[in-house]
């Protein structure tokens, strides 16, 4: 008798644990959307989410994926952040999940996909969709593994959705990249379920009474993630080298530099609420671009202060596009890992501004709307205004004194007469005997005797 009734009890609470052992208890579950490519802009969006959440002290946290991909980088640094969430953190595949997305897909604790969807196919290509180099394959194919491991999931799976380099019996021949199904998905382990909807997948594990918050983007975050976007930023780029440009080819008009001016605050200050452009940076642009107006409006010539503004203007469109590194010191230096991939951007978006100034030039210095800004009055003999005379040639190699300072421009006299003058290699002190070298327009270009 005492049997028998051990046996019933044993029956009936399985039949009380089984149904619980399904259930979760998560109160509160954060949501938020990566459909889009995978730059920047998801990786912002990622890091507030999980800020949001920590901050709801949420219990479970759902990444509602839908993309075909986009850079390793920014990938990498998602994955590392939905690794070390501290709530469990599912994925939804909407529709799609490849290339980054899988990778980002197998950070998550549990994957659960929509009727219809795909993941997988992460080999790394270029902008044009050519497959890159070994290292980046390499580099690929090690994390893919160690996220896998990381979540007990199939390893050799996840590298052969890297590269078609292995045959794994039953999932893949050689020669070909895995891209699983939702079915094939949940045969081999990369996927926990088919649902139509998160609610449903949350009806499914009998979550009750819970609260469901949805990442909500302001309009200044939006505004943050487009400025961000490579393709902006490179628009950026040729809009501040076309008004650099044009201020040199034409001094004075100020609307260039205006345009130049504004295409930087859109560069840099979402990078720099984002973390990436440091304060240096900045700096170093203002200082360049300083030094480039400087050239244009009070040193002659196109010199040592013309070419050290460029760089500093160059490099610091560099060092903004990239992280600093882990271990930087006072000075965060790039990431030497990422600053080739910057230079690159800064490049070639400097040959689009040049190839926009070659194609559209002249043509843009002769249109009606430059005209509006550039200044053209002028200063006829009727209100005044007297031409200067043409220096004589006879006057090189005649000697005189300065009755001023060079430094290096100043005046001379030479036969009881007064000229302006301009010191060719050094400056000149007042009072001091000058020799007469050439003549520049209306200026005489002298050296000491």
């Amino acid at each position: 008798m005492r049997i028998r009734y051990f046996i019933t009890s044993i029956i009936v609470g399985l039949f009380v644990i089984l149904p619980l052992s399904g259930q979760h208890t998560y109160q509160k579950i954060y949501v938020f959307k990566i459909h889009e490519e995978i730059a920047p802009p998801a990786l912002k969006t990622t890091r507030d989410a999980i800020k949001m959440a920590d901050s709801l002290q949420a219990d479970l946290l759902i990444v509602h994926i839908d993309t075909y991909g986009g850079m390793v980088d920014a990938a990498d640094e998602i994955r590392t952040l939905l690794l070390n969430a501290s709530m469990p953190v599912w994925a939804f595949v909407e529709n799609n999940a490849a290339s980054a997305g899988a990778f980002i897909s197998l950070a998550c604790d549990s994957i659960y996909m929509k009727p219809g969807a795909t993941i997988g196919a992460s080999t790394v290509v270029n902008q044009e969709g050519e497959k890159v180099g070994e290292k980046y394959q390499s580099f690929m194919r090690s994390r893919m593994r160690s996220t896998a491991e990381q979540n007990e999931r199939d390893p050799d799976i996840a590298e052969a959705m890297v590269e078609a380099q292995k045959t794994i019996p039953g999932v893949v021949d050689s020669g070909k990249v895995v891209s699983f199904t939702v079915k094939e998905a949940i045969r081999f382990g990369f996927c926990e379920g088919e649902f139509s909807s998160i609610e449903a997948l949350l009806d499914y594990y009998q979550i009750e009474g819970y609260e469901l918050y949805r990442h909500d983007e302001n309009l200044v975050t939006k505004i943050v993630k487009f400025f961000m976007r490579p393709v902006i930023s490179g628009l950026l780029i040729t809009a501040i080298v076309l008004g650099i440009f044009f201020e040199l080819k034409t001094p004075g008009i100020g609307f260039p530099t205006l345009v130049a001016v504004i295409a930087a605050m859109f560069y840099f200050v979402p990078l720099y609420l984002e973390g990436l452009a440091a304060y240096w940076e900045i700096a170093l642009f203002v200082i360049g671009l300083g030094l480039l107006v400087a050239e244009i409006f009070f040193i002659p010539g196109f010199g040592v202060a013309g070419v050290l503004g460029g760089v500093f203007v160059f490099f610091s469109l560099v060092f903004a596009l990239v992280k600093a590194a882990p271990d930087a010191g006072a000075i965060p230096l790039p990431d030497t890992e990422n600053l080739l991939k910057a230079v690159l951007t800064v490049i070639l978006s400097m040959f689009a501004a040049f190839g926009i100034i070659i194609a559209f030039g002249r043509s843009a210095l002769n249109s009606r709307l430059f005209k509006r800004v550039e200044v053209v009055s002028v200063e006829s003999k009727n209100e005044g205004y007297v031409a200067m005379p043409i220096l004589p040639a006879t006057l090189i190699g005649k000697q005189g004194s300065a009755i001023s300072n060079l430094r290096p421009g100043g005046n001379v006299e030479i036969d009881n007469e007064i000229y302006e003058a301009l010191a060719i290699v050094g400056f000149i002190d007042k009072g001091a005997r000058i020799h007469v070298k050439g003549i520049d327009n209306f200026i005489l270009l002298v050296e000491l005797a």
